[in-house]
């Protein structure tokens, strides 16, 4: 298989990425290849660490799951019984995902979408995330959907309505203010933890 490229009248598979070289990062989203950004910044990392270790102590002992990237979440449309790469035209590579149908997961990563996703934005990532993502996850039913805006402080979440098929408004989340996850009743985010850089205990 060639290169991969950006160009949109290639469609590529799950089965092309697995030969991609290892040391370049992708992702595919229906069929078309994005590039994705060069290695996190230390503000991204102290985010993602901070969130994630927030969202895990609040697991321990729950069926539900949280992974840090990467890891490819595949997720195919509509969803195949047989889990074939070839049939695949979908993979990303989110910053956090919390997973609560544990069979969703094997050792290629996460099979379907995810319950709860978090992207963590930087400057060449802002449109992919902000509309090409948004509009995957809410066709693919994401119940939650976050979006980190690191250098403003803000998280943006977007709940997936059910009833009308889409995101409902997005909840923004600033400064002082707690995220009381609706997905995960009792767990409580302060955003000054999230967006403290200094090493958690």
């Amino acid at each position: 298989m060639p290169r991969p490229t950006e160009r949109a009248d290639t469609k590529y598979t799950y089965a092309d990425y697995l030969t991609w070289p290892d040391d370049e990062r992708w992702e595919i989203i229906d069929g078309v290849a994005y590039a994705m950004s060069p290695a996190p910044t230390y503000r991204h990392q102290a985010i993602s660490r901070n969130l994630g270790f927030l969202i895990h102590a609040f697991l321990k002992d729950q069926s539900c799951e949280m992974l840090l990237a990467p890891l490819d979440v595949r997720l195919p449309s509509p969803i195949h019984l047989v889990d074939n790469p070839k049939e695949q035209y979908t993979v990303v590579q989110p910053d956090l995902i919390v997973v609560c149908d544990k069979e969703k997961l094997n050792d290629r990563g996460c099979y379907g979408a995810p319950d709860l996703l978090v992207e963590i934005l930087s400057p060449s990532t802002t449109h992919k995330d902000l509309k090409i993502k948004y509009e995957l996850y809410q066709r693919h039913g994401v119940k939650e959907y976050w979006i980190v805006y690191p250098e403003e402080g803000v998280i943006e979440i977007h709940i997936f309505d059910q009833a009308m098929g889409k995101y409902a408004p997005a909840l923004e989340y600033k400064n002082q203010d707690k995220i009381e996850c609706r997905l995960l009743s009792g767990l409580t985010i302060p955003l000054s933890e999230v967006f403290d850089s200094r090493e958690q205990a």
